[in-house]
């Protein structure tokens, strides 16, 4: 896991979001084995800044490498529209903390209410 999958996101206000991910393993080219593992991700203005808010990441299919990311429509709607950074963190069950996927999260205000 030594890369760094780079995917931007657009995430409405107001509204549920959620993204799936499949990891491969960098030197097998076959899906990442997510036993064991846990997660987290995070929302920010600014890459220096606090958070602005916290994804929920869950395994899907941890045999698959799928994990998913996702906000309630409640958290969205507490977002300023906007350009946002994010990334994705997995702490292997051995302890090693890796960022797996990063990058832009674009926040638009909902049309339709």
């Amino acid at each position: 896991m030594a890369e760094v999958y780079t995917t931007n996101l657009v995430i409405y206000t107001a509204t549920d979001f959620d993204q799936t991910f499949l990891l491969e393993d960098t030197s097998t080219n076959s899906a990442l084995d997510l036993g064991g593992y846990s997660g987290c991700a995070k929302l920010k203005k600014y890459e220096t800044s606090s958070p602005s808010a916290s994804f929920d990441v869950v395994f899907t299919n941890t045999d698959l490498g799928k994990v998913r990311i996702s906000m309630g429509s409640t958290v969205t709607n507490n977002l300023k529209p906007g350009k946002y950074f994010y990334d994705i963190l997995l702490n292997s069950p051995t302890g090693t903390t890796t960022r797996v996927v990063e990058g832009t999260a674009l926040v638009k205000k909902s049309v339709t209410r």
